[in-house]
């Protein structure tokens, strides 16, 4: 149900975003790239508990960015991601296209 909303809501903000891995429906964590759409990326990952400060505020899902710097490069985003899979296949994956990388999540810095 979250994917859906958030499928929406990028397409809502004139952005393309497609389901690129459907996982377990009770279980997936749920993983976001955001491709440049000039050979960066950034891959998004769910927050530890011990970050998710934000729930307090009635935030569902907090994320946060996977990597140190803003961006990597498309290849390392999917090298991260075939990783992640690997340790866990009921995890979900969610790419959005936007140059400026912008996300519709609520993040923890």
């Amino acid at each position: 149900m979250w994917v859906a909303a958030y499928l929406r809501r990028c397409g809502a903000e004139g952005q393309s975003a497609v389901l690129r891995r459907r996982g377990a429906a009770e279980a997936g964590a749920i993983f976001v790239k955001v491709d440049g759409l000039d050979g960066r990326s950034a891959v998004y990952e769910p927050a530890p508990q011990s970050m998710a400060v934000e729930r307090e505020r009635g935030v569902e899902r907090t994320f946060i960015r996977a990597h140190e710097p803003e961006w990597i490069e498309s290849g390392e985003a999917e090298k991260r991601l075939q990783r992640e899979v690997a340790f866990d296949p009921d995890l979900w994956i969610v790419e959005v296209e936007d140059r400026d990388g912008r996300v519709w999540l609520d993040l923890v810095r």
